[in-house]
């Protein structure tokens, strides 16, 4: 006898990430052409020695880093996220307007059941952050895809066509997952304009936001005194103070929105991990100069892979930025079927662009995502001398 399937849950695709390291069973690299893996978006280091000496003591030391926590989190994260995010926007954030997550994916799963139900719509650009999709099916909710061109930036003109009485919000992420470009501000704005008319959430995931290559505010956002009507703000500790392992997210919202929000997290978690928060505090609260420099060291990354492709003119970079290139490959092949030649033939492990796009987009089938954060200045030279050298 089988068990039944939720229908919703088998009309998603499975996650890609591990569908790509499935792509490394059987295969070898020899020593003088190692792997290199730009697949996923995720520090591979520790955190620096102050943190994890923090975290050590904590669970050494302190009683209530093993026991349930406030389901919305740590009245000091909190209250430090409310204050950082005050100063570095400046706008008017509240701690009782902020809530603590299993990380980020947890912050926009919470947030979008308080949102969208089976029969609803949500709009997310392409290419899109694959796991907003998955979530999306699997809640019976419709994603309509807004096309974003060649320059990968989302128009909110183009948007108001797109919106029906079944819309419940519009997600937007910037830096972008998986393309990389840098929202202009005028661009969330028009957005933010856009979602109040018409009475729908705006969604802005700014997991990225510590390697912003632009000085100052990304956006004004928070500065709109009514900012709470329709703005809700994601963010993730797992990249500038690598903390991935530990799963620590936040939400920045209304406290009508962060009530419900409550529901969802104290049914699947009860609480965030109390560990990781006191790592994000620490962090946030005496690592800024050192994520200084991990931001200075991505933008060389940045400035290295623009090169990089300046020098391979079959190639075309759409995007790059934060942790990611998003590229159009030359290859009369599709990009599912050439990523897993490429580890084989060139030992490097990347995603296709039909991962980010919807089912059969012909863009997805010339694209390509490079995760290059984790792979240093010798490393991406050696990247491009064996994307210079493929013969397919």
């Amino acid at each position: 006898m089988t068990l039944p399937l939720n229908p919703a849950m088998a009309a998603t695709f499975p996650p890609p990430v591990m569908e790509a390291r499935r792509w490394l069973q059987g295969a070898t690299f020899p020593p003088d052409r190692p792997l290199i893996n730009v697949s996923q978006a995720a520090p591979v280091e520790s955190p620096p020695l102050g943190l994890r000496q923090a975290l050590a003591e904590a669970a050494l030391n302190d009683p209530q880093a093993h026991l349930y926590g406030p389901v919305l989190g740590m009245p000091a994260l909190r209250a430090e996220i409310a204050a950082q995010w005050s100063l570095a926007y400046g706008g008017s954030i509240a701690p009782e307007q902020v809530a603590i997550t299993q990380g980020c994916n947890q912050a926009f799963t919470a947030v979008m059941s308080t949102l969208a139900g089976a029969g609803d719509a949500v709009i997310l650009p392409t290419p899109w952050y694959f796991n907003h999709k998955m979530w999306l099916d699997m809640q019976g909710v419709t994603t309509t895809p807004l096309a974003t061109g060649p320059g990968l930036i989302p128009d909110a003109d183009q948007t108001a066509a797109l919106i029906t009485p079944a819309t419940k919000a519009i997600v937007l992420v910037s830096p972008n997952n998986p393309g990389g470009v840098e929202y202009p501000a005028e661009t969330l704005l028009a957005f933010l304009t856009l979602a109040r008319a018409h009475g729908i959430a705006l969604i802005v995931d700014e997991t990225y936001r510590d390697f912003d290559s632009r000085t100052g505010a990304p956006h004004a956002l928070f500065t709109d005194p009514d900012w709470t009507d329709t703005l809700i703000h994601l963010y993730s500790f797992s990249k500038a103070y690598r903390l991935t392992g530990h799963r620590v997210g936040a939400v920045v919202a209304s406290t009508g929105r962060l009530a419900e929000v409550e529901k969802f997290l104290d049914t699947v978690a009860i609480c965030p991990s109390q560990l990781g928060q006191i790592g994000a505090l620490w962090g946030m609260r005496n690592l800024a100069q050192w994520v200084a420099g991990e931001r200075a060291e991505i933008l060389a990354r940045r400035t290295a892979m623009h090169s990089g492709f300046h020098a391979l003119p079959d190639w075309r970079l759409l995007g790059c930025g934060a942790y990611f290139a998003y590229v159009e490959h030359p290859f009369a092949m599709d990009s599912d079927v050439l990523a897993k030649r490429l580890v084989q033939e060139a030992g490097l492990l990347m995603l296709p662009g039909t991962m980010f796009q919807p089912a059969g987009s012909a863009e997805g089938k010339r694209q390509l995502r490079i995760a290059f954060a984790n792979v240093d200045a010798a490393g991406i030279g050696q990247l491009f001398a064996r994307l210079a050298a493929l013969r397919l």
